[in-house]
């Protein structure tokens, strides 16, 4: 355990000075990340043959481009063989195309491309554990995802709120798992860890690796990373389970038992094509609540999600059926209300809604981890530990046993507190964003009166007076 941890910590350290490298030299986080993607699989895809005692028809590269190919080349000549082996690869089907998809070189020195080549090839990928390699890869994820200037924050859901989310949804092994706004595949993966686990059932855990999971995202971009996320931790191997596409364009035909996701926030991209579906309750531009729409419609009968959404999902009018449909013809029986500071994209207020298909609502559930809350990237990240209250108070195994926290007598502030559908139905536009019940605890300065407030800062000045008349004094003898 000890020599894995430090192999890990070692090359995510080789791996964060390479970045650094390619940033002097003009090469984005982002750019970066892509070309360590290809070089990554052109490498494996070698070593894979080597563990076959070199038989090169195990290997999914033509021959011609693959890492061996690469080696032989310096300066400008390695620039323009790697150049041609994108453009080949890009024209591949299965996971080389997916892999390669519009690939472009974008490290021009070949000073620096050789750089990444030499510490690609030092390395045996294929042996290393997938905790391992997997892990670095999310390690490289998420610093792109903190890189402002990537703009890849959008695509990063923290991990800490996913596991969360996955542990009370609870995927079962044998069950399908999809998320049509897959991003990266955080949900996917963390889906995939969390099955694995459940059986030692060679069978099963084929399954799992081949049938069970399904991703969608619109950017080809995110789509590769994705899918090199997923193939370093054994999955996907032959074929990604991530689709390039636009998932709002048309109505699911293959539906599943587990909906996980993040969709993106705001308007749909520029030029998209406007939705029009006659599954659809409401026909709207808001991507978010034709997001909802979407996985409503894309789950099994006894199907169950776990989606983050930002709060106008809960109050904008013409998201009103689409509430109503959620509480007469489905069990939204959870609300997780969460604070801001926990996402790369600043200010924005989010929840994570829980249904079932199938069945009506009778409460909703609320746990409010927002008021009081207070989160930041930097200096008091959201950890795993911090969501343990509300995956205890959840009872993945039986909703029946929850039982409120809230008292208004006893326990004014407990946060996890229900409330009638029938009640929630009679609100204006079935309006689901509820004032919060819980008493901020004021601060000192709050408390006071105003006589106590303008008594102390009286004593506050004449502290700040004394203070400047103290170093005017000491600056006049200096003179």
């Amino acid at each position: 355990m000890a020599d894995t941890q430090a192999k890990e910590t070692s090359l995510i350290k080789k791996v964060g000075q390479l970045a650094d490298i390619m940033s002097s030299a003009g090469v984005g986080f982002t750019d970066y990340l892509t070309q360590l993607t290809y070089l990554l699989f052109l490498k494996m895809d070698k070593e894979l043959v080597d563990e076959n005692w070199g038989d090169q028809s195990v290997s999914k590269i033509p021959m011609g481009y693959r890492w061996n190919d690469l080696l032989k080349e310096t300066g400008e000549d390695l620039v323009d063989h790697y150049e041609s082996t994108l453009e080949i690869l890009s024209k591949e089907t299965g996971i080389v195309g997916t892999i390669f998809t519009k690939a472009s070189n974008r490290i021009e020195s070949p000073v620096h491309l050789e750089k990444l080549i030499s510490f690609i090839d030092r390395e045996n990928w294929l042996l290393m554990e997938g905790d391992v390699k997997g892990k670095l890869y999310e390690d490289i994820l998420q610093k792109n995802g903190a890189d402002k200037k990537s703009g890849a924050g959008q695509y990063f859901t923290p991990r800490a709120l996913i596991n969360a989310i996955v542990d009370v949804v609870n995927p079962r092994i044998g069950e399908t798992v999809a998320d049509p706004a897959c991003g990266t595949g955080g949900f996917l993966l963390s889906a995939f860890q969390h099955m694995d686990r459940q059986t030692n059932d060679l069978s099963k855990k084929r399954f799992l690796r081949t049938c069970a999971l399904r991703g969608s995202d619109i950017t080809p971009l995110v789509v590769t990373m994705g899918s090199m996320n997923m193939y370093l931790h054994g999955v996907g191997l032959d074929s990604t389970p991530i689709k390039c596409e636009d998932s709002l364009l048309r109505e699911p035909t293959d539906l599943v038992n587990v909906v996980l996701a993040n969709p993106p926030f705001g308007a749909r991209p520029s030029g998209s094509v406007e939705i029009q579906r006659d599954d659809f309750v409401t026909q709207t531009k808001n991507n978010q609540l034709n997001f909802v729409q979407h996985i409503m419609s894309l789950l099994r009968r006894g199907g169950r999600a776990g989606v983050v959404l930002p709060d106008n999902v809960l109050f904008e009018r013409e998201g009103k059926d689409i509430r109503r449909k959620l509480l007469t013809d489905f069990n939204l029986h959870t609300i997780l209300r969460l604070p801001t500071g926990i996402f790369y994209a600043q200010g924005v207020q989010t929840n994570v809604l829980f249904f079932n298909k199938g069945e009506p609502t009778k409460d909703v559930w609320y746990y409010d981890y927002r008021t009081g809350i207070k989160h930041t990237l930097a200096t008091k990240p959201l950890q795993r530990s911090n969501l343990d209250e509300f995956v205890q108070c959840y009872h993945t195994e039986d909703l029946s046993l929850r039982k409120e926290l809230f008292n208004a007598q006893s326990n004014p502030n407990g946060r996890w507190r229900k409330f009638s559908a029938d009640d929630l139905l009679k609100r204006e536009n079935v309006n689901l964003d509820l004032p919060t019940w819980i008493q901020e605890e004021k601060s000192e300065i709050e408390m006071l009166d105003i006589d106590q407030l303008l008594e102390r800062m009286e004593t506050e000045l004449q502290v700040l007076n004394s203070a400047f008349a103290t170093l005017r004094k000491e600056l006049n003898n200096e003179l």
